[in-house]
């Protein structure tokens, strides 16, 4: 029996590596790519990033991605806690079919949406600029759906003892149960945060101009620039994840509570 068991944690230890190896190496590779010199030449060539940031202006496609996602991600948490709490918490007619409308909208692909977003920036005025970017993509669906469920684990009784302290509904709110959503809430902001970073087709169609890229956009047209230097292309390519990884990192331990506590919903 102890034997099996011993087998079988190696054979998990194995199968765990084997993916993490798997999940690793295509990063691994961008890395050595973007160190690539002349051929033959061993010794890595770290003037490849300082060369593939300056030849487009990375710099403001950095700041627009970032004033982008942190915006969205800011939005997002607030409109999202916001309904999540009224779906979860308060009672009023028709709430369980409003809420069901809104999960609906899950099933309308993002693209369909991409031409009358277009026209309603368009009609304000607001195409090339960041409200423009921002405003249509400050409530996420699924992000209401997230803390709705967590907000329906947290007992009664904390709101009941606040109300008979005096507690208003906005105090209940903010001071009682965003409280205890934290690790739901850093889980939303992390996938807001990644989900915009990444974001190439509305910001390719609400702000076209030069001025007005963000990271993904600046990358692909640097890729058309540059399509035969790997070099070049892999330096910006790592250079743009490596906020994410940041990111990431801060986050982690949010990220692994929230899922951890999603797991039991």
């Amino acid at each position: 029996m102890r034997k099996k068991r011993w087998v079988g944690k190696w054979v998990s230890g194995g199968v765990v590596l084997g993916l993490s190896l798997a999940m690793v190496a295509p990063f691994l590779y961008m890395v050595a790519a973007s160190l690539r010199g002349e051929p033959g030449v061993m010794t890595p060539r770290w003037s490849n990033y300082p060369a593939a940031l300056t030849a487009l202006p990375f710099g403001r496609f950095f700041l627009n991605s970032a004033l982008f996602a942190g915006c969205i991600v800011v939005g997002q948490v607030l409109t999202s806690a916001a309904a999540a709490y009224a779906f979860a918490r308060l009672r009023f007619p028709g709430r369980d079919r409003v809420f069901l409308a809104f999960l609906a909208v899950l099933m309308v692909p993002a693209v369909v949406l991409l031409v009358p977003r277009f026209l309603v920036i368009n009609a304000l005025g607001w195409v090339d600029s960041y409200q423009g970017l921002i405003i249509t993509e400050i409530v996420s669906v699924w992000g209401i759906f997230l803390l709705r469920q967590f907000f329906q684990t947290i007992p009664r009784d904390l709101e009941d003892a606040a109300r008979l302290d005096g507690a208003g509904e906005w105090t209940i709110f903010w001071r009682v149960m965003l409280p205890q959503t934290k690790p739901a809430l850093a889980t939303l902001a992390l996938l807001a945060f990644v989900g915009q970073w990444k974001s190439f087709l509305w910001p390719l169609v609400a702000a076209p101009s030069a001025d007005m890229n963000v990271a993904e956009v600046g990358l692909a047209r640097f890729h058309g620039l540059y399509a035969v230097n790997w070099p070049y292309q892999m330096a910006a390519a790592v250079t743009v994840m490596v906020p994410l990884a940041i990111v990431f990192f801060v986050a982690q331990k949010y990220l692994i509570e929230g899922v951890r506590r999603s797991a039991r919903l």
